[in-house]
């Protein structure tokens, strides 16, 4: 076990910097070791150091037997800001094992934002019991908060907001902070707010720049020059694309009539940038959105769709083939070399597919920029092609003693290393002009092109110069 609850702390100058900022695998045990001799004392004392980000990533890892009897034994000490760390596919779970008295502490001390990001993918009855937890005006301002769509800005903002009259002066501001009651003011925020007497805010001052400037110094002279408005409609991809794009810190919400109605924070901004990038490349490879803590059932059920269309592609490409079987059984070479000329389109392709996938979710390809792009994918296409084509061409005179076969693999591997990087550029482009998510279904396109086209291309010189 361990004595000293330091060892508990995370490292950066840990000697294996892959086991940096994680938690201490001795410490894991001991913690552990106290959750089975139900030793509560002793898991308060190893659980008290560790940040809530560190906790939720403990629950997420161990199993679900583990994570109940720990909760359990943890109870009392159990806060929001652990829920609000935890992953969505077991957050549900862990709300289910707390008691309701534990639930709402843990709610009260949440901002309004994650107490929506809690209860919007839970069940009815377990949404309810967090909401009867709330006060009647947290409770009023998350409901109205769950009335925007999913993914919107209304639902990422806090409705705690920090704001004077654009005419006040630092001092007033300060004065007016001072006096307001602790729990009136969000844990965390970065701007204060300038609104005109509508309400309509005009400008941010960072809390720095107000405590570097005299008391007497309008507000108004003090304003940040990057200042952008967020309408509560807007989808919080563009919400985390105008974060970082623009290097904001916070941003204020509006309604449909351009009043000040909350406030949405760099953390949040770029969890959702985080999300997108991670679905993206979950997505890519065809596994759906899951998480190490799925059940067997839920990760099969998420992976066999993509699975059946990849059969489908493969029979496509075995089509192809098929077409060529005389030639095929009169040179056994080139069942052995074709596969290569496919890998190596296939490859290629999802290279190009990549990075225009990459460069569609960070809008850097625009229609201004699309054909040079597609254009460089190609020409590195062929002077790869032609490289490995040199290569290729060697080995087959090598290998099976014949010249032509190596003329021919070498022209089939230029051929489809330029269709890989046209077809790895263009499909996606295709498909997010038609509104189809290039991320989702890019992979099985590119790959069946790249398996059709070099199959037929090698197979079919084949049998023009070789028969």
């Amino acid at each position: 076990m361990v004595d000293d609850a330091q060892e508990l702390e995370l490292s950066p100058d840990a000697e294996d910097e892959a086991e940096a900022y994680r938690l201490n695998k001795k410490a894991v045990a001991s913690i552990l070791y106290a959750v089975e001799i139900d030793d509560a004392a002793k898991l308060t004392e190893l659980m008290e150091p560790l940040h809530a980000a560190d906790i939720a990533d403990l629950l997420e890892q161990i199993s679900a037997f583990e994570r109940t009897k720990l909760i359990r034994l943890y109870d009392r000490e159990f806060d929001g800001e652990i829920l609000s760390e935890l992953d969505e596919s077991i957050r549900e779970e862990v709300v289910a094992i707390l008691t309701p008295e534990v639930l709402s502490d843990a709610v009260r001390d949440m901002d309004s934002d994650d107490v929506v990001d809690l209860i919007e993918d839970l069940e009815d009855a377990q949404a309810e019991t967090i909401l009867g937890a709330l006060e009647d005006a947290d409770r009023v301002a998350v409901e109205q908060a769950l009335t925007y769509p999913e993914y919107s800005a209304g639902r990422l903002m806090q409705r705690e907001v920090v704001m004077a009259p654009e005419h006040w002066t630092v001092g007033e501001v300060i004065d007016h902070l001072r006096a307001t009651p602790e729990e009136d003011l969000p844990d965390q925020f970065y701007h204060i707010v300038m609104v005109d007497p509508r309400l309509h805010p005009v400008g941010n001052v960072t809390l720095g720049k107000l405590m570097r400037s005299k008391r007497a110094t309008p507000m108004r002279d003090i304003l940040e020059d990057t200042f952008q408005i967020i309408p509560a409609l807007r989808d919080e991809g563009d919400v985390a694309y105008a974060f970082n794009q623009y290097h904001l810190i916070s941003a204020p919400v509006v309604d449909d009539e351009g009043r000040l109605i909350g406030v949405i924070t760099i953390d949040d901004a770029m969890s959702v940038l985080d999300e997108e990038h991670e679905e993206d490349i979950l997505r890519l490879a065809g596994v759906g959105e899951g998480s190490l803590s799925d059940r067997v059932i839920e990760t099969t059920k998420q992976r066999l769709p993509w699975l059946a269309v990849n059969l489908l592609t493969a029979i496509a490409a075995s089509m192809v083939i098929s077409q060529f079987e005389a030639a095929i059984t009169q040179i056994v070479a080139l069942a052995v070399l074709m596969p290569i000329v496919a890998s190596m389109g296939g490859n290629a392709g999802t290279q190009s597919l990549t990075v225009a996938v990459r460069a569609i979710a960070t809008r850097d390809l625009t229609g201004s920029n699309v054909w040079r792009v597609i254009r460089r994918e190609c020409l590195v296409g062929l002077v790869n092609g032609l490289i490995f084509a040199i290569i290729m061409g060697i080995v087959g005179i090598l290998w099976f003693g014949s010249p032509a076969l190596g003329y021919v693999i070498a022209t089939a591997m230029v051929i489809n290393m330029v269709v890989a990087g046209l077809a790895g550029t263009g499909i996606p482009i295709l498909l997010e002009r038609f509104g189809v998510d290039p991320a989702l279904a890019s992979g099985a396109f590119v790959t069946t092109v790249t398996d059709v086209v070099g199959f037929f291309a090698f197979l079919g010189l084949a049998a023009a110069v070789l028969l």
